[in-house]
């Protein structure tokens, strides 16, 4: 299943500065390109952009957040369909701006995104 137009909310809030419940992703997908949108919570701005093959997706991610910090680092995230059809990302994540490195889920939901 494609990524293309689907919108994704993390399913637990990360440290203060990095997305949270209210951060929505809405992404894009075509021919092994993947790149994404997103803003909420500590998050004014966000983008990401990398690569999918099969159910693995390489990116690295961008962020500008509310107190006019920017930071960025690198992710890799495993694609599963959850049994209702809708699509969750398990992710392993790494600051390269920052130290600092860990796991998230995100998971589709149906309201719009940013």
């Amino acid at each position: 299943m494609t990524l293309d137009g689907l919108v994704f909310a993390p399913v637990a809030d990360q440290a203060p500065g990095q997305v949270g419940t209210g951060t929505r992703f809405t992404y894009r997908e075509r021919d092994g390109v993947v790149w994404a949108d997103y803003a909420g919570g500590d998050v004014v701005r966000g983008h990401l952009v990398g690569t999918r093959a099969g159910d693995r997706v390489d990116f690295r991610y961008v962020q500008l957040r509310t107190d006019g910090t920017t930071a960025s680092g690198h992710c890799v995230s495993t694609v599963v369909t959850l049994p209702d059809g809708r699509l969750r990302l398990d992710e392993t994540w790494e600051w390269e701006s920052q130290e600092g490195a860990g796991t998230s889920v995100v998971e589709q939901v149906t309201e719009p995104g940013p």
